[in-house]
């Protein structure tokens, strides 16, 4: 099984990857890994790098690749036997954001890059917006053409009950 899933910030796209790896014993891959090096610099990777690293995720049997982007790595989206769009409320949305930095301030959740008020700020008002405004639009466009295999989704409970009522019997292999 290959699934692409992609949401704003704040919609669960990890959360819900964690636990479909978890059920399915897919492994799950965040785009924001291909495109920054996780290190104390915590720089861009070049898109080369990006794009290879992609390439090698892509030729997996099974895969879930989750995140923001879709400017980039569109193979993702035309190989994926499911393509899951995260659109829960935008205030749902933005408490999460804020939980998650709070959370991480105080050392009660680990995340991937250090959380600052700047980015908060950034995700909120810049990302978020943005992506009700103008990057709904652009990834339907985008996935105009997988739209049977595309799937929008306002609880990403709902995806759990999707996969089990149409594809029962999966074992984490398809």
């Amino acid at each position: 099984m290959k699934i692409r899933i992609i949401g704003a910030c704040g919609s669960g796209k990890t959360s819900i990857a964690k636990e479909l790896s978890k059920r399915y014993g897919i492994n799950y891959y965040e785009t924001d890994n291909l495109v920054w090096e996780r290190n104390a610099d915590n720089r861009k990777n070049s898109i080369d790098v990006r794009d290879s690293m992609l390439n090698e995720i892509l030729e997996e049997e099974s895969w879930i690749i989750e995140g923001v982007h879709y400017k980039w790595g569109q193979d993702s989206f035309k190989k994926a036997d499911l393509i899951f769009l995260l659109r829960p409320n935008k205030y749902l949305r933005d408490f999460r954001v804020i939980r998650r930095f709070v959370r991480t301030r105080l050392g009660f959740e680990q995340w991937n890059y250090k959380q600052t008020v700047k980015n908060l700020y950034t995700m909120i008002f810049e990302w978020n917006r943005s992506y009700d405004k103008k990057g709904i639009k652009d990834i339907l466009e985008l996935t105009d053409e997988c739209s049977k295999k595309r799937v929008i989704i306002r609880d990403g409970k709902d995806i759990f009950k999707y996969i089990e009522g149409h594809f029962m019997g999966v074992s984490g292999r398809q």
